[in-house]
């Protein structure tokens, strides 16, 4: 069996793979020896993977070590079934990596456009075997702490189902701006890069994805498990 270990920003997913079936999973925030010795107290890890956008924890290697289990650290120089055109891959988030292994798997030869909706909003591209990069821009949570922090009155107000737009008072003019925008952003996103790319397959995954999918009017398959199957990918993609 293999153990998926995902890292982000705002915590850490794990989740055990049999023959490319999830069998279990679990969402933390702090990552500890003992919470991964509890998770994996009932199955026999044959191969673990990590994918951090902070520090590998440093019991990690003894952990694989004590299981026989061959341990993975997914990184730029990881063999990948794509090559990577990036001026800077070093600063690549592994997270990013993993999201279009999982599309490439899923879509192998179609042109890829995917949008990890997360604590950032990533938009990454795939053509041709190519991952030709992508952008990033401040996801829903962050833009209404940026507007409570850096402006000397605003509120600092959360999402809401039910909000006026144009918003006939603050609090609903600070969410449907952050809201609609997000919204606007994504679906002028996925239109442009279909523009470009003819048959082009979207994809939409990450925390907020769940809240964004049913506002978003452009063609997307919301699949949010696709971090996690390109991390198995890329573990079994190594191991042959």
């Amino acid at each position: 069996m293999n153990l998926i270990i995902d890292t982000g920003n705002s915590g850490t997913k794990l989740a055990i793979l049999s023959e490319n079936r999830k069998v279990s999973s679990e969402r933390i925030e702090n990552l500890s020896e003992q919470i991964l010795s509890e998770f994996c107290s009932n199955y026999h890890v044959g191969k673990i993977i990590i994918s951090s956008v902070t520090n590998i924890p440093p019991f990690l290697s003894a952990f694989a070590a004590s299981r026989g289990a061959i341990l993975h650290v997914l990184s730029f120089r990881s063999k990948l079934p794509f090559s990577i055109n990036y001026q800077t891959p070093e600063t690549l988030g592994t997270d990013r990596i993993a999201a279009v292994a999982g599309a490439y798997e899923l879509y192998q030869g179609s042109k890829i456009l995917v949008i990890d909706a997360g604590t950032a909003i990533t938009y990454d591209i795939l053509i041709d075997k190519k991952y030709e990069g992508g952008n990033i821009s401040p996801g829903i949570d962050m833009r209404f702490r940026a507007l409570n922090t850096f402006t000397g009155r605003l509120p600092l107000v959360g999402r809401s189902d039910v909000f006026t737009s144009p918003g006939i008072n603050t609090s609903d003019a600070i969410i449907a701006g952050v809201i609609t925008g997000v919204v606007y952003e994504i679906n002028e996103y996925i239109r442009t890069f279909e523009e470009k790319h003819n048959g082009l397959k979207v994809i939409i995954t990450g925390g907020d994805g769940l809240y964004l999918k049913e506002r978003i009017s452009e063609s997307f398959n919301y699949l949010p498990d696709i971090v996690t199957d390109g991390l198995n990918y890329i573990l079994e993609y190594n191991a042959k």
